[in-house]
């Protein structure tokens, strides 16, 4: 594992892509470990999240990534960093536990060496049978769950079968419920930053439930209502949404408060724009031209 930085990280980042953007993070992680001068000294990686395709179990997006799991493995071993695979698929029935691809995978995973991987969950059967069969695994739960009431959400983190909740992004900012929280239940909180969906969409469980159904292989038809779902992402968007967490925000109000897990969502789109999400969250101003050459002069990495 490579020396992060003589001063201890305060942030904890959790970054999308584990297998969909495999390229970026070979490029990426050597720039973050070897050269910390171009990042924030109070940040580091805590995980990467993904799940490579025509994984059953998956959720929360559709990936169509087919980087080896023993290649992924290799890269978050060799600094140190947790890996998580995206399982939150909401449907699953107990026929679909006995999957041997992703049952492979987790075993993979909880075999694998360097710090302790972990699982993202949505279905309840799952939790159950992954804590029978991969114990060696931790378990965060998903924000797919769309615990929108406070209490609903302190629940879940106070069940002992979770290492992380990530919070629904409209919790993000109530900010008087979050200070009630105990330390133990901060340090379980994991905040969803850039998400860029309408802050008061009626269907937000209804698309993940979608996207469970095509993980599935089932045939579906949700179409999202909001008015700018032709648009795709937009940062710049997302960076209006009144759930959105600022760089700024997470060092004056988050940090002080006592939390300090957040992820960054990104899994369906570019290697570009996950970049963006890169430089703005973790790197300093005045290398982020840098950091942008060292992975755009690439000559390997697809970036859109």
């Amino acid at each position: 594992m490579e020396d992060q930085s003589s001063e201890k990280p305060k942030v904890i980042y959790h970054l999308p892509g584990l297998f969909e953007f495999y390229e970026l993070y070979q490029r990426f992680l050597p720039l973050f470990f070897h050269h910390r001068e171009y990042f924030y000294p109070w940040c580091t990686i805590g995980s990467l999240y993904g799940a490579p395709a025509d994984c059953i179990w998956s959720g929360g997006r559709i990936s169509e990534a087919d980087e080896s799991p023993e290649d992924v493995l290799a890269l978050t071993a060799r600094y140190g960093i947790s890996a998580r695979l995206t399982f939150s698929n909401s449907l699953l029935q107990e026929r679909h536990l006995s999957d041997r691809r992703c049952n492979d995978l987790c075993r993979k995973f909880a075999s694998a060496d360097g710090p302790k991987n972990g699982v993202i969950v949505h279905s309840e059967r799952l939790t159950s049978y992954l804590k029978e069969q991969c114990p060696n695994l931790y378990l965060a739960s998903s924000t797919t769950k769309t615990l929108t009431n406070f209490e609903d959400f302190r629940k879940e983190l106070d069940r002992p079968e979770f290492a992380f909740v990530v919070a629904d992004f409209r919790l993000n900012k109530n900010f008087p419920r979050l200070a009630e929280l105990s330390q133990a239940e901060k340090d379980k909180t994991e905040f969803l930053c850039n998400e860029c969906c309408d802050f008061g969409c009626r269907e937000r469980r209804e698309c993940y439930e979608a996207v469970s159904r095509l993980a599935l292989g089932e045939e579906t038809h949700h179409f999202c209502p909001s008015p700018e779902a032709s648009e795709g992402y937009r940062f710049s968007r997302a960076m209006e949404n009144p759930g959105f967490i600022r760089r700024e925000d997470i060092i004056s109000k988050y940090v002080p408060m006592g939390f300090s897990n957040f992820k960054i969502e990104g899994r369906s789109l570019g290697s570009a724009l996950v970049l963006e999400f890169l430089l703005y969250y973790m790197t300093r101003p005045q290398y982020q031209l840098k950091v942008r050459e060292e992975i755009y002069l690439s000559n390997t990495l697809d970036l859109f």
